[in-house]
C-alpha cells in the first residue's frame, strides 16, 4: 500500500548557490575570504593567568570580542572579494543585537546591505563537545546569500595567550533555517508535539525590535535552534578533534578535555620536591635535618597564591 501524500515525508532542503544573483561572484569570494579568515585573523586580545578549572567559561565573554576581529580581518582581505574594485564603497560592518551578526553595506545613506553574515564563535576547550549556540531565525528573515559562519577558536598556549582560529563552517543561512524546521518536524525521534510557529510579515535584515524567530509548539528540552542538533554540522565537528591543536586532545565519547605536554626536568625535580615521608612517619618541621621551625611569615611566603585573569586590550599595552 502506498503512503498518502499527507503522511509522505517531504524531500529534505539542500545547500543551493544564488547562482542567479547579480553578486553571485562576489558571493563566492566572500565565502572564500571567510576560509582565509584563520591565516590573516590577529586580536589585540590576550589572556594570563587563567586557572585550568576556569578555561571552560572563556566563549561567553570574549565571543564579542573575536567576532569584532574577524569583521575587521574581512575588510583587511579585501583583495580577496573585491578584486575588481567594484565594491570599493562597500565594507563589513558588526551590528550586535540584531541578525544577521555582520552585513556588507555601501557608506551611502538609505542603501539596504548587499549582503548578511551570521557570525558565532565556538570556543574548542568549551564544557559542551559541541557548539551551543541556538539559530531560531525564521527562513524569511534570510535572503538566499545570506551566510551563517561558525569559528572555532582556541588560546595559543592553551591556558594562555591570544585566540587563534580554526577553519570555519560555512553554509546558507536560510539552508539552516529550513534543515532546522525539516529536522524538528520530520527526522526527529520525539512523540511530542512537532509543530512550528512560524512569524508573519518578516523580510530581510529585519530591526532590531522585529519578531522574527520560529518557535515550537513543545519543547521542554530547550533544543530548538541548536545547530549541531541536526545533522549539519557532524562530519565538521569530527573533522575539528581529528585535528591536532595547540597542544591538547579531547577523549572520544567525554564531555571533558585533557591538556597535555611533554614532561621535562623540572616537572621530574618539582616531583620530587613535592614527594612526602613514607607512611607513619611524621613530616619534619622547618627546613630539612636543621631542626628549623618556619616562622609564620615563611609560611605565609611559602603558601600559594591565587591566581587573577587579565585580558590585555590595545589600550593596556
Amino acid at each position: 500500500m502506498q503512503p498518502s501524500a499527507a503522511s509522505r515525508k517531504p524531500e529534505p532542503p539542500r545547500v543551493v548557490e544564488p547562482v542567479e544573483w547579480a553578486h553571485h561572484d562576489l558571493w563566492r569570494r566572500v565565502r572564500r575570504a571567510l576560509f582565509a579568515v584563520p591565516n590573516h585573523f590577529t586580536t589585540p586580545t590576550n589572556i594570563e593567568g587563567l586557572l585550568a578549572t576556569d578555561i571552560f567559561t572563556l566563549n561567553a565573554p570574549l565571543a564579542a570580542t573575536i567576532e569584532e576581529s574577524v569583521v575587521r580581518t574581512l575588510n583587511d582581505l579585501r583583495p580577496v572579494w573585491d578584486p575588481d574594485s567594484r565594491y570599493q564603497t562597500f565594507s563589513f560592518v558588526r551590528q550586535p543585537q540584531t541578525f544577521p551578526d555582520v552585513t556588507l553595506r555601501s557608506i551611502d545613506n538609505g542603501v539596504l546591505p548587499l549582503m548578511g553574515i551570521e557570525l558565532k564563535g565556538w570556543y574548542l576547550l568549551s564544557r559542551e563537545r559541541v557548539p551551543t549556540y541556538r539559530f531560531t531565525v525564521t527562513r524569511d528573515a534570510c535572503n538566499p546569500w545570506d551566510l551563517l559562519a561558525v569559528m572555532p577558536w582556541v588560546l595559543s598556549n592553551v591556558l594562555a595567550g591570544s585566540p587563534i582560529l580554526m577553519r570555519p563552517f560555512v553554509r546558507p543561512a536560510r539552508y539552516c533555517a529550513e534543515k532546522r524546521n525539516y529536522y524538528w518536524q520530520h527526522e526527529r525521534e520525539a512523540r511530542s508535539d512537532a509543530g512550528i510557529v512560524v512569524p508573519a510579515g518578516v523580510h530581510p535584515y529585519p530591526a532590531k525590535s522585529d519578531r522574527i524567530s520560529d518557535r515550537p509548539n513543545s519543547d521542554s528540552g530547550n533544543n530548538f535552534g541548536r545547530l549541531a542538533r541536526y545533522g549539519i554540522m557532524d562530519d565538521y565537528i569530527k573533522a575539528c578533534w581529528r585535528n591536532p591543536c595547540v597542544g591538547f586532545r579531547r577523549r572520544p565519547g567525554s564531555s571533558s578535555s585533557r591538556i597535555t605536554r611533554r614532561r621535562g626536568p623540572h616537572d621530574r625535580e618539582a616531583e620530587a620536591r613535592s614527594v612526602g615521608p613514607p607512611a607513619g612517619l611524621p613530616a619534619k618541621e622547618g627546613r630539612e635535618g636543621s631542626g628549623h621551625v618556619s616562622t609564620p611569615e615563611e609560611t605565609a611566603r611559602a603558601a600559594p597564591r591565587p591566581v587573577n585573569v587579565k585580558i590585555i586590550g590595545r589600550d593596556d599595552r
